[in-house]
């Protein structure tokens, strides 16, 4: 489905507001933690190295036996533990900003680098050392993880989650209301180049949307008409061409003796004859590209009574009808691309037998009419298709056609979403392959 592809125009637009949104948060998030987070912690660690600096002072000047009550006052007021030395412990790697604002702090109050060290309690909580050295010893302050309160990290994470979920819905919502019109226009276009009609697209969503799909459903509803139009002209002149025509043959019918000069006559008549073939091919360009109820077919049974029919007159055609073949379509149109690609083949395959394959593969069935004729210049296989085309230079005006057949089959290819193409052929010859893309 077109949705769900990243070239489609909904993914471009919702990357475009989805990496704007992003961007934008990431910087607020910065600015938030550069201009908030950092003096904030700057200010708290500040505040406690002091309070470390004054207590190292304050345990030097009291005596022994007061020691003891200043450390439970320390512990109770300022959730610090006073301890002596007495033990390594190993150095802190949090990555905590708190802890590396401690530091510098204490390295400023001091006047010598700190380090913090790190344990954990019977509780499974982790604490941070601070050894402030003394005349007599080093005193080792403590704190545990939870006097510190903050997880920044957490803090921007579940922000950074949150904002980006809020912008990815919103963006999401906001991108398919403007893409779903050109969605249903998309989806509509494609019907109309596989020859289907499609319903009138909904008119909703911005102004501009609405009259663009309003002006698609209204040029919807011209192009059937122009079509119907075409139809009905190109009968109503047949019809007006035929009568006039056949009341010349039916004067040259009788008149007595083919009127003094049989083979001016005959010429005659032979011209005639052609007129109406030719009218008879130029209507069929138009009333086999009418709507026709899709039925499943049986292409190889298809294909095996067009073959047979032509085998009647004593061409030699190598084929096998395979494995049963089946797809909804069509089945005047695929008759006549048939019909006149294997018409095409007989008429310059230069007697020589002519090779017929049909292959159902996974997502095509394929079609190959290999003849052996002179072949087609490679600057002309696609001009060929052209309505009256013709190449005098390969193919003489005495067995060349109307130069309508290949024009029908490009037409009808086109307008059921086929694809039809000519190849030349190794051996000499020429191949010319339909293309049928399967039924999803």
């Amino acid at each position: 489905m077109r949705f769900f592809q990243f070239q489609s125009y909904f993914w471009k637009i919702l990357a475009t507001f989805g990496l704007v949104s992003i961007g934008f948060l990431v910087i607020f998030l910065s600015s938030i933690a550069y201009f908030m987070v950092v003096p904030l912690g700057h200010r708290a660690t500040d505040d406690l190295s002091s309070i470390i600096s004054h207590a190292a002072e304050t345990w030097e000047k009291l005596p022994t036996s007061r020691r003891g009550e200043f450390a439970e006052q320390m512990r109770r007021k300022h959730e610090l533990v006073l301890t002596s030395v007495n033990n390594p412990l190993p150095a802190s790697t949090s990555f905590l900003p708190y802890l590396y604002f401690l530091e510098a702090s204490l390295k400023e109050q001091m006047g010598k680098e700190i380090h913090l060290k790190t344990s954990q309690d019977i509780e499974g909580e982790e604490w941070f050392w601070a050894d402030i050295p003394l005349s007599e010893g080093i005193l080792r302050f403590g704190f545990s993880r939870s006097r510190i309160g903050v997880k920044p990290s957490v803090a921007f994470f579940v922000l950074l989650v949150a904002g980006f979920s809020l912008t990815l819905i919103t963006a999401t919502l906001l991108t398919r209301r403007l893409t779903v019109t050109i969605e249903r226009l998309y989806q509509a276009a494609q019907l109309i180049g596989k020859g289907q009609w499609p319903e009138p697209v909904q008119e909703d969503g911005p102004e501009e949307l609405v009259v663009l799909a309003r002006e698609f459903n209204r040029m919807n509803v011209q192009v059937r008409e122009l079509l119907a139009n075409r139809t009905t002209l190109l009968a109503g002149i047949s019809h007006d061409l035929r009568t006039p025509l056949t009341q010349i043959q039916l004067a040259l019918t009788m008149l007595p003796n083919d009127g003094g000069d049989k083979g001016l006559m005959d010429s005659i008549r032979d011209d005639l004859n052609e007129i109406n073939r030719l009218i008879g091919e130029t209507l069929s360009i138009s009333l086999e590209l009418a709507e026709e109820e899709t039925i499943a077919t049986d292409i190889n049974q298809e294909l095996d009574k067009i073959i047979q029919n032509i085998q009647k007159n004593g061409v030699d055609i190598e084929w096998s009808g395979g494995s049963s073949c089946c797809q909804v379509l069509r089945p005047l149109a695929l008759r006549r691309i048939l019909t006149n690609l294997l018409g095409n083949a007989v008429r310059y395959g230069e007697g020589k037998p002519i090779n017929v394959t049909c292959e159902c593969v996974e997502k095509t069935i394929f079609i190959q009419i290999m003849d052996r004729g002179p072949g087609i210049p490679e600057e002309h296989l696609e001009a060929v298709f052209r309505p009256f085309y013709r190449l005098e230079t390969s193919r003489s005006s005495s067995t060349g056609g109307s130069g309508l057949g290949l024009a029908i089959v490009r037409q009808l290819a086109d307008a059921h979403g086929w694809k039809v193409q000519l190849k030349p052929r190794k051996e000499g010859g020429t191949i010319a392959e339909l293309a049928i893309p399967c039924c999803k």
